[in-house]
């Protein structure tokens, strides 16, 4: 980092978590070794030094789709304001600037929804909310190279495994590799030798939000579109072969492609959310940055209700998201808040900050004085059948946002449930 001149601190969005998980009970399902551990906390056979909030405790079958029976509904048709909603949620924000963007929709009525927004075009820097994108693209292609079975590619995903390598590195955020056998866990950064199975990537990349995860699963995204149906065999040295031969600027394109025309498949516009570069230094290794990203409450949240309908891939595909995304431990920003402790949280966050300490001004984590986005995505769903999805990015220089995040949540969820 330089002494002088302008220092920029870029930091892609963030873990902060420890430990989040898929459900309970996914191992079975999944083969992601630490959902085991979970298991054995929960029946008491390992204990643990804190307590799961209630609301992470639905089992594998639980997780429904809130949308499937409105999958013919046109996505435009969720997104007209309720004029009373519209300003209750409004309220929230009296006093706060426009860099304080909103999208909710209360679908605790599948039949009656109720959406409001404020300033949802506004266009933020995404973070690791763009893993969502990731996410999207890897199912898209898993759907491509097995069209007519969705056990072969949850089996693809279960017992495909591969390396890490440059790609993984370097993210300052750790990951959670649990020894069934030795009943051990071990909190640690992405090494280039790590390997874990398909499903196991991807969970890192959701769970600790960890910036290497996400970059190897969107290399094999790449792959996946590459060889097609000669993926599942592809070897390592196959993989290595490719990416050393193939020209960067085809390498660049084809990766751009595999996370962003799947989103304008589902009518996200690139104005309204698009991916242009990897997570990690090591990625840029073989591939360059494209377009630049962007995301926008109005996009993310096209992206959501398209989920809840079953609509991305394919219903199964959208439930098998939804699942990635079920946060069970400790909660972070908006989902922090003590008003959604028993509920049911699919969460993703997302941050990005840049520092100029030129002019001797302090600068610290989260709190950058040229940028300071901070996003949250989620779906929250409490025991009593409240259902409801919000997207919100903010810009507020100078401060840690995710106090205002979380008291924001406490009050939108006030609103909706009252």
């Amino acid at each position: 980092m330089k002494k002088t001149g302008i220092i920029l601190v870029l930091l892609m969005s963030v873990g902060f978590t420890t430990i989040d998980y898929y459900p309970i009970d996914g191992y079975e399902h999944t083969g992601i070794k630490r959902l085991k551990r979970l298991e054995l906390i929960k029946s008491g056979e390992i204990k643990a030094t804190s307590k799961l909030p209630k609301g992470a405790m639905k089992s594998w079958s639980e997780i429904q789709l809130n949308l499937a029976s409105n999958a013919a509904d046109s996505v435009g048709a969720f997104l007209l304001p309720d004029k009373n909603f519209q300003q209750e949620i409004g309220s929230v924000f009296k006093g706060l600037p426009k860099s304080y963007s909103l999208a909710v929709l209360d679908i605790s009525n599948a039949d009656s929804v109720r959406y409001a927004a404020r300033n949802e075009t506004a266009g933020y820097q995404p973070g690791s909310v763009g893993k969502l994108a990731v996410l999207n693209g890897l199912f898209t292609q898993l759907a491509k190279i097995y069209p007519d079975s969705w056990e072969k590619r949850t089996e693809l995903l279960r017992n495909k495994s591969v390396k890490a390598g440059v790609w993984g590195l370097t993210d300052e955020h750790t990951i959670p590799i649990y020894n069934i056998e030795k009943n051990s866990l071990v909190k640690r950064q992405v090494i280039a030798s790590d390997i874990f199975s398909l499903y196991e990537w991807a969970d890192h990349m959701l769970s600790v939000s960890n910036n290497g995860a996400a970059s190897i699963v969107w290399r094999e995204t790449l792959l996946m579109a590459a060889f097609g149906e000669k993926y599942p065999d592809l070897s390592q040295e196959e993989a290595d072969t490719y990416f050393k031969e193939t020209p960067r600027k085809e390498l660049t394109d084809l990766s751009n492609d595999v996370v962003n025309l799947p989103l304008r498949d589902l009518g996200i516009t690139a104005e309204e959310w698009r991916l242009g570069s990897f997570f990690t230094k090591g990625a840029n290794t073989y591939v360059g940055d494209k377009g630049g990203s962007i995301g926008t409450p109005i996009g993310l949240m096209k992206w959501l209700i398209q989920l809840e309908q079953g609509k991305i891939v394919d219903e199964e595909s959208s439930l098998e998201m939804k699942r990635l995304m079920y946060m069970t431990d400790r909660r972070i920003r908006y989902a922090q808040s003590p008003a959604l402790k028993d509920a049911a949280v699919y969460f993703k966050s997302g941050s990005l900050y840049k520092c100029d300490r030129s002019k001797g001004e302090a600068c610290e984590k989260y709190m950058g004085n040229v940028t300071n986005f901070m996003n949250s995505v989620i779906i929250v769903e409490h025991p009593d059948n409240c259902k409801y999805m919000v997207v919100l990015m903010t810009n507020v220089l100078g401060k840690n946002s995710a106090s205002d995040h979380m008291y924001l949540a406490g009050n939108i969820d006030k609103i909706i449930r009252k």
